[in-house]
């Protein structure tokens, strides 16, 4: 049969002759901003594709849907109370709940949408993502500044998108469609954010600094250790142990329970305190203002006082900050399980392990020379208490290393003698030996836990 006489083909056809154009031009902003309303989309942004503030993301919209013209930003609000419980089971059903349901207003958005002829994308709020690219990048787009460029909010001092109006109790979506709008979003000219600092008083890792730092292996130590590489490390402690009794002295009962719940009921946070104390927002912070010690009372103290079990890195910032700052709280090491596969992601995975309370004073520039398959050269700048790390030679270094990069990606592990290598002379120092003895003291101790 010829592609011409199949029945479908013939059928569409026909009914293109007598139906009117498909929607062709671009869409009609206030028809597609009530069309979200109505699906059950709280707050809801447009933005073009070429839009400057998300240049940054064009190539992740283009791998999901290539043909993307505008970027729809949907906001959904949470329950403040269920977020702000230190009963997390609740908290985190609401975290639960909410996805679902920005996730089903999406779906909703877009069925309506292609029955129309345009073509559009859930991009997922939350989970499932492109794990099998861990520890990559395995989210397949980034809402946070897909929602601030259309003006849903800003990232606020706790690295969360805060609602002028919702506060932070929201969750973000992104729809991508294949149609311009005829009215564009604009970004919020100021930020929700008030700069209380109550994320940094809660979290019980500081992994927010009270400089505005972020401590990103610190947050992701503990409040994703029931899934991502937390539940990688958990099958690895099961392989390693001997026998059951083993295992318990490993893992104990609450933890492989807590394990089963996350893989039963969706992934739990540990955490998530900064979201629930923070009180920007105008329909959030009336009773900060009204009387702010009594708001710190009812919502960050419990949650300081809570007797929970924290997960922290060896020689971590946040292993010393749990047992001076959170009497009602137990330190538990765990080892840091985002691999370095190769020097280049060895040398960005310093720069999430850095902790600043450890770097103290330190203010150094080093300029690492590392031989192997091909020369690499790349400079470490520690200044302020803040890390950074540069591909090539850059600056006047106060001292120079020359190692293998086979070499320099052990020399934080556990049971690394720097003595011994440099001894060795598997690593060569010019400068002041001291400096990099300081600067292995700003990170953890990476691998296994005895």
């Amino acid at each position: 049969m010829r592609l011409d006489d199949h029945p479908t083909v013939k059928k569409i056809r026909l009914e293109a002759q007598q139906s009117p154009a498909r929607q062709q031009g671009p869409l009609d902003a206030q028809w597609l901003r009530d069309l979200c309303l109505a699906a059950g989309a709280d707050d809801v942004g447009f933005v073009a594709i070429d839009r400057p503030e998300i240049v940054g993301h064009v190539a992740d919209v283009k791998n999901i849907m290539p043909g993307t013209k505008t970027l729809i930003s949907l906001v959904s609000r949470m329950n403040r109370e269920a977020v702000r419980t230190p009963t997390r089971s609740i908290a985190n059903h609401e975290f639960h709940e909410t996805y679902q349901s920005v996730n089903d207003a999406a779906r909703h958005i877009v069925r309506q949408l292609e029955e129309l002829g345009i073509p559009a994308v859930n991009a997922v709020a939350a989970f499932p993502m492109e794990v099998q690219n861990f520890p990559n990048k395995n989210w397949p787009l980034s809402h946070k500044p897909i929602a601030e460029a259309a003006g849903m909010g800003k990232i606020g001092f706790h690295r969360n998108v805060i609602h002028p109006k919702f506060g932070n109790f929201v969750l973000l979506d992104t729809i991508l469609i294949g149609l311009d709008v005829t009215e564009q979003s604009k970004p919020l000219d100021y930020s929700p954010c008030i700069e209380c600092k109550l994320c940094v008083a809660a979290c019980p890792v500081e992994a927010i600094g009270p400089d505005g730092s972020f401590n990103f292996s610190a947050c992701y130590s503990h409040n994703y250790r029931d899934f991502l590489g937390g539940f990688v490390d958990w099958t690895e402690q099961v392989a390693d142990s001997k026998d059951k009794h083993d295992y318990r002295a490993r893992v104990d009962e609450g933890e492989t329970v807590a394990m089963w719940q996350s893989l039963s009921f969706k992934p739990n946070y540990k955490a998530a305190y900064c979201v629930s104390v923070c009180p920007a927002g105008e329909d959030v912070i009336t009773p900060y203002l009204d009387d702010r010690v009594a708001y710190s009372e009812k919502y960050v103290t419990p949650l300081q006082q809570s007797t929970e079990k924290v997960y922290v890195l060896p020689d971590s910032d946040a292993e010393e900050i749990v047992r001076t700052r959170f009497k009602t709280k137990t330190p538990k090491q765990v080892r840091w399980n985002i691999r370095a596969n190769d020097i280049f992601s060895f040398l960005f995975n310093i720069t999430l392990t850095f902790q600043r309370r450890k770097a103290g004073k330190l203010n150094a520039t080093y300029h690492l020379h590392l031989s192997g398959d091909m020369l690499v050269e790349a400079t470490i700048t520690i200044a302020q208490r803040r890390i950074e790390v540069e591909f090539g030679i850059t600056g006047t270094a106060d001292v120079h290393i020359h190692s293998s990069a086979d070499t320099w990606m052990q020399f934080l592990d556990a049971g690394f003698s720097l003595e011994q290598a440099i001894e060795d002379c598997h690593i060569i120092v010019e400068g002041p030996t001291e400096l990099l003895f300081q600067l292995a003291d700003c990170f953890p101790t990476y691998g296994d836990i005895e």
